[in-house]
Order: structure tokens, then C-alpha cells, then sequence
């Protein structure tokens, strides 16, 4: 029989890497397990990926700083934060980094794409995702991703992030163009980390994702087969469901459980399912929603 595709976003297959248990909560079980309250530094993110890619949606001469900030303001998710002071404060901030940023491209340089999804497939995985931006430059295409952490970045962000290595694959692959060079465009401090990809350097990511797919699949499969054993058992009692309304993630026999272990370390105070894991817990102290800003 053909081997089935792994049908797969990176995102997916990060989650592999960094957490297998907090991977079978987020892909696996279903209902998926409550996660916690929303970050606020996921909101500042979200916020300003959506003015941007409103930005270049406006007519040419609208694509102004000023338009930038507006759509920000109009647009400001106020979820994660202390107190609407801090909401505010953070408002006028992100406001800022889309006007400066903003004043720093060419509006008539129309992108091939924003927020485009793109998607290849090999012999073992279909995997798609969707890519910030897209130019063109010459007879090249460009991934350009926007960051919006704490963290400044560097070339060797942009060279090991399998994420690009991926989009730029399949961007080349779909449009016909070559595509080696991805960008990290940071923000907050208003740089450019960017790597030059080799095909041979592309083409280990590749085979890198193919590597995680399989180890993915194949635990995949032993979960959705015990899973399938379990049906008749009544949905409450497979979920685990409480008075309270959290949906817990089911109890799962030992050898399934070993499947998917916990990885306990840095990550584990802004897990959105730590909660439901006794060692992420025990890993480090929990976090508050505003904790990941800049300033605390």
C-alpha cells in the first residue's frame, strides 16, 4: 500500500520538536484539552501582523504611516494585559513600530503575496503554511516574516528557522521562481536578520521536516488507534470533562502516554496548556498573561 502523506503545517511539526505532549494536546485530542488565559504579547503580535497586511491591501495612495497607525488603533486586540493602562500604553507602542516600519518600505512595491498560503508535498509529507510576505526582487522571491519579541534576532535565527526554509520551497515550487533568501524582520528594534539558503541548504530542511513527520506519524497512528478502540466509551468520560467547564485531556493508557512525553525546561510558565501537566508545572513558577512584554 502507499505510504500515506503527513499532511502538515511547520508550526506542527515545531511542536514536535519542542513538546510532544503539549503536541498531542494541541493535534490530538479531541475535544482539545482548555488552554489558559491569552498572552498579551501574542495580542501585540497579532495586532500588528493584521494592520500590516491591511496595509498593503489599501489602495497605493493610501499606504501612508499615517494609514499604518490607523489601522492598528482601529484593529488593537486588548486581551492579556494588566489593566487598560498597560493595554493603552502598548497600543501606542505597536502604533509606532507599524508607522516606523511602514516609512521604511516603497508603497508601489507591490508583494506577490501577504499573508499567502503556500504548500509542496514529497514522497512523505503535504505540508502548507501561510508566509507573512512574499516579494519579489528581480527574478527572485523573497520570505519575509515579521517578529515582534523581546528577543533582537540574527542571522543564524533566520538560517536554522525551518519554518522559512519550507515557505521558500514551496513559494519556489508554486511560482516558479527561485527563492533562497529569507528575512526576520524584527520590529521592535527595526532591523533585518536575513540568510541566503543554498538549494543544498533548503533541501536539509527538507529532509529535516520529512524526519519529523515520520517520527509524528507514526505516534500519530498508535494514538488514533487506540482512540478508535475507546468509542464506545461515553464522550464525557473519554474527555475527561469537569463541573467547572475545563476540558481536561483524556486519560490515556501508560504506552500512549510514552508516546507523547513532556519536555519540561524554559517554555514550559508560557505553555497554554500547563495547567493539564504536573511537570511543566514543576518546571517553573507560572507566569502572568503580560509577563512576555517588554517591560514585564
Amino acid at each position: 500500500m502507499p505510504q500515506r502523506l503527513y499532511s502538515c503545517t511547520p508550526s506542527r511539526l515545531n511542536g514536535w520538536l519542542e513538546c510532544r505532549r503539549r503536541y498531542r494536546f494541541t493535534y490530538l485530542d479531541r475535544p482539545a484539552p482548555s488552554k489558559g488565559p491569552p498572552w498579551a504579547h501574542n495580542s501585540v503580535g497579532l495586532s500588528v501582523h493584521n494592520a500590516l497586511a491591511a496595509w498593503w491591501r489599501e489602495p497605493y495612495e493610501r499606504r501612508t504611516p499615517e494609514t499604518a497607525g490607523a489601522l492598528l488603533t482601529n484593529a488593537w486586540i486588548d486581551e492579556g494585559f494588566r489593566d487598560r493602562e498597560q493595554s493603552l500604553s502598548w497600543r501606542e507602542r505597536a502604533r509606532e513600530m507599524v508607522t516606523g516600519y511602514t516609512r521604511t518600505l516603497d508603497p508601489a512595491a507591490d508583494p506577490v503575496g501577504v499573508e499567502r498560503t503556500v504548500a509542496t508535498r514529497t514522497s512523505v509529507i503535504a505540508v502548507s503554511g501561510r508566509v507573512d510576505r512574499l516579494d519579489r526582487r528581480g527574478d527572485e522571491l523573497v520570505v519575509v516574516d515579521y517578529k515582534t519579541g523581546r528577543r533582537p534576532l540574527t542571522a543564524d535565527d533566520a538560517r536554522s528557522s525551518l519554518a522559512l526554509a519550507v515557505y521558500a520551497v514551496a513559494a519556489s515550487r508554486m511560482l516558479r521562481l527561485p527563492c533562497r533568501r529569507v528575512e526576520l524582520h524584527h520590529l521592535p528594534t527595526a532591523s533585518v536578520a536575513a540568510w541566503e539558503h543554498t538549494e543544498e541548504s533548503l533541501a536539509r530542511h527538507l529532509r529535516r521536516a520529512e524526519e519529523v513527520a515520520l517520527e509524528a506519524s507514526r505516534a500519530d497512528d498508535r494514538y488514533r488507534e487506540w482512540a478508535a478502540s475507546r468509542r464506545d466509551v461515553s464522550a464525557g468520560r473519554r474527555t475527561g470533562g469537569r463541573s467547572d467547564g475545563v476540558r481536561t485531556p483524556p486519560a490515556v493508557p501508560p504506552e500512549i502516554d510514552a508516546e507523547f512525553p513532556p519536555n519540561p525546561g524554559p517554555l514550559c510558565p508560557w505553555c497554554d496548556y500547563r495547567r493539564h501537566c504536573p511537570e511543566g508545572q514543576a518546571a517553573a513558577p507560572a507566569r502572568q498573561p503580560w509577563d512576555g512584554l517588554a517591560d514585564g
